[in-house]
């Protein structure tokens, strides 16, 4: 097993009767890497993390954490892996401090450890002012912090989360998603893999993705590099007013444009150039002053991701 890939996935097959769920899928994460494991429902993404976190026994093939094959030594392969698979639940009349010490406990963290983790922890999904309150009193989006923070008990190297995001409100989604990318950024030797099928989600924190559909790999690279799937890139800019001809002459002229054209009242860019070049085009059309009021981008991941499904089908 490659020091560089710390989860590595082999040949992996679950079958439930006649249906197979994962089919022969060979995967690996590199060291240090938010992974997005994408592809819709029923592709076969939680099913891969509940072998890789030995809640289900695969069909065939093997699954490694550090280079320990999960189904002959689970415990040694989990350690050091902080897990959300599926629905998190809790003793609720327990409080996040005492959870934590539980999950400590467990761990066989000594005490003075559990007390500075367990405020560190909470400090970081921003559950300190909530340390002393019965769980059963929180919103799922409450839980799911606590559910965050415990899996960072003990500082591991590898979190695997399934959906982390689902079933929450928008607030719910905003502030899971800011812990993430603050665990993101400040964690240098960390490995994340992190399943969704919300494209926004995984360009916004992942910079790998990995596409399955029907239990089997279609794609794995850099996000960038699967958000670059053409030249030239479509921006809409919209409009107060329905645009006139000599304003489309002016926004065609601006550096790095391609092609200008009018749809209602939006005009739809077609642009080439890199992060930089498209700072000077946002500038330059504010200069207008032509009543814009919002920009959007297509999402590039979200044509690779419906194309290659498609194409999977």
């Amino acid at each position: 097993m490659s020091s560089d890939s710390p989860i590595e996935i082999v040949g992996l097959r679950k079958e439930y009767g006649q249906f197979v769920a994962v089919n022969n899928l060979d995967f690996s994460v590199k060291k240090n890497s938010f992974t997005g494991f994408l592809g819709p429902n029923g592709a076969g993404k939680s099913t891969t993390l509940k072998i890789l976190t030995h809640l289900i026994n695969a069909s065939a093939g093997k699954a490694y954490l550090h280079g320990v094959d999960v189904a002959l030594d689970p415990k040694k392969a989990l350690s050091g892996v902080g897990t959300v698979v599926e629905t998190p639940e809790f003793y609720t009349y327990l409080t996040p401090r005492e959870t934590m010490r539980y999950i400590g406990e467990i761990l066989g963290m000594n005490r003075e450890a559990i007390a500075s983790e367990t405020d560190a922890i909470l400090e970081k999904v921003k559950m300190s002012g909530w340390a002393d309150k019965r769980i059963g009193t929180f919103s799922k989006g409450m839980r799911q912090r606590i559910a965050l923070g415990q899996a960072l008990m003990n500082e591991p190297s590898i979190i695997i989360l399934d959906e982390p995001t689902s079933g929450l409100d928008p607030r719910g989604m905003a502030e899971t998603r800011e812990i993430l990318k603050n665990l993101r950024n400040g964690s240098k030797d960390l490995t994340v893999v992190m399943s969704s099928h919300l494209l926004h989600e995984v360009s916004d924190l992942c910079d790998r993705v990995a596409m399955i559909n029907h239990g089997t790999l279609l794609i794995h690279d850099e996000t960038d590099k699967l958000m670059k799937t053409g030249d030239t890139r479509k921006i809409a800019a919209k409009l107060k007013d329905t645009p006139t001809r000599e304003l489309i002459e002016k926004v065609s002229a601006l550096d790095n444009v391609v092609s200008a054209e009018r749809f209602g009242n939006d005009i739809e860019i077609g642009f080439k150039g890199d992060m930089d070049s498209r700072a000077v085009l946002f500038r330059d059309l504010g200069l207008l002053n032509a009543g814009i009021y919002g920009l959007s981008e297509e999402d590039e991941l979200e044509t690779t991701y419906l194309n290659l499904i498609a194409e999977s089908r």
